[in-house]
């Protein structure tokens, strides 16, 4: 795992890696978020996909909260070493906190953006404090 983890440039980004979340079934792209060398270190470790949130400053384990884990199929590192594309099988069909199968679920079109299909789930219901 060092040998690995050596050759990802997490200094360019400031300690953090942009990291794609490809379905390793469809190809789909589900999410778009940040790696530090934790994240990716646990990731290795567990099998399951974990993330740094720049929002909350914290690791995160994708899916603690919601049971919507993503467990780990494949890892890829881009050319810079400074991206990752981690490609996964998400459990329970959405990887958005919305509730929708992908992040990626608005359409420009014109001007505005179009929702794309329904909501798998009620975030409501599943993110409740």
């Amino acid at each position: 795992m060092e040998a690995l983890l050596a050759q990802i440039d997490f200094a360019k980004g400031g300690g953090l890696v942009t990291a794609v979340a490809q379905d390793a079934e469809t190809g789909e792209v589900l999410m778009v978020a940040a790696m530090n060398e934790l994240a990716l270190r646990r990731t290795l470790e567990t099998g399951e996909v974990h993330y740094w949130s720049r929002s909350r400053q914290e690791l995160w384990h994708k899916g603690e909260r919601s049971g919507h884990v993503q467990r780990l199929e494949g890892l890829y590192v881009d050319c810079d070493g400074d991206a990752v594309l981690v490609r996964i099988r998400q459990v329970g069909g959405a990887a958005c906190h919305t509730g929708h199968r992908s992040c990626f679920h608005r359409r420009a079109e014109g001007g505005s953006l179009v929702v794309e299909g329904a909501p798998l789930f009620d975030p409501s219901e599943v993110y409740r404090r």
